[in-house]
């Protein structure tokens, strides 16, 4: 990182959760530069929309990085496991941090910045955690957690007098309370609250995720795309997904006619979409086609006809719906 600037240049990773929102609003009162850059993720329910105000009304330029295969292939695989999910989140802070590193020299900037507050989440923010990510993203002693600096060893941005270290705070643990109090002295207002995030920590979610590498083995954009739409069962290892609503049947329907993916829809009632992502036989068609008929609007005690599309043809399937406890011996 270029180091020998007038005025030093600081890029803050702007998650656009209040931690990262204050660490933004504390190192502005430095003497610093400031850019920022917000990471999405193909499981990240960020909203960009509340980045991008956040950075005008702080008046800081703002990237906007996705990482994508690269992501998959460590949610897919984690050198340092996972947390309390599927969420390998120390793993995935070391692909940020460098990436950031790349941008931080790009732009010209010194040190990076985060929003991290020691001990507030138990598997990547630890003090061994934070060392472990900054040694191997290659930046040791180039991270700034002002909302914790003080309880951490100086950083290279305060050795060098870049910040002042007295300026910085000595916040530890999970409770909210000394952020919440710091957001209405800064008048930080509308951000959002801490459940929302990275779907690999939903017990639900996570659960599709492991069944999905246990049954593929490697995860691709597709996936993690279907990964997210519908409800998931699995007929004798073969994936099914039926669609919720007219949006998820759609897609569904759109992903099915571009990968020619074999799908069933009921023929006289409204229903769901049903992709079968895989080799299909007469059973796993007929259970395919049950669960349709379940979830759509026609009658649950009589045959209906559904209808089977594939590549090279159409046919009629006829089908009594699954019972509620047939269907969760086969729900992900």
């Amino acid at each position: 990182m270029e180091t020998s600037i007038q005025r030093p240049k600081a890029l803050v990773l702007l998650s656009g959760g209040l931690d990262s929102l204050l660490a933004t609003r504390i190192i502005l009162d430095q003497d610093v530069d400031v850019e920022a850059v917000h990471f999405i993720t193909p499981f990240y329910k960020g909203d960009c929309d509340s980045v991008s105000r956040f950075s005008r009304d702080f008046g800081i330029k703002l990237h906007v990085v996705f990482l994508g295969q690269e992501f998959l292939d460590i949610v897919a695989n984690p050198p340092h496991g996972y947390g309390s999910q599927m969420n390998p989140c120390i793993d995935c802070r070391i692909l940020m941090f460098r990436k950031a590193k790349e941008l931080a020299n790009k732009i010209g900037a010194s040190f990076l910045v985060t929003g991290e507050v020691l001990d507030e989440r138990p598997f990547s923010q630890r003090l061994r955690a934070m060392q472990l990510i900054e040694r191997e993203a290659g930046l040791e002693g180039k991270i700034l957690r002002p909302l914790s600096a003080k309880l951490l060893p100086p950083t290279e941005a305060e050795r060098m007098g870049w910040v002042n270290r007295e300026k910085l705070l000595a916040i530890r643990g999970k409770r909210r309370t000394p952020q919440i109090k710091l957001a209405a002295k800064y008048g930080i207002k509308n951000y959002p609250t801490p459940s929302g995030g990275c779907l690999l920590n939903d017990p639900a979610f996570a659960r599709r995720v492991r069944d999905h590498l246990e049954h593929e083995g490697r995860l691709t954009l597709k996936d993690a795309i279907l990964l997210m739409i519908g409800r998931h069962f699995r007929i004798n290892g073969v994936k099914i997904i039926v669609g919720r609503n007219m949006d998820e049947n759609n897609r569904l329907l759109a992903i099915a006619e571009q990968n020619q993916i074999p799908y069933l829809v009921v023929k006289e009632y409204k229903g769901p979409i049903t992709l079968i992502m895989g080799e299909t036989n007469p059973n796993i068609i007929e259970k395919a086609a049950a669960i349709t008929v379940r979830y759509s609007d026609a009658p649950k005690n009589i045959p209906v006809n559904v209808l089977y599309r594939r590549k090279n043809g159409e046919s009629e399937v006829t089908a009594i719906a699954l019972n509620d406890e047939q269907i969760n011996r086969l729900r992900i």
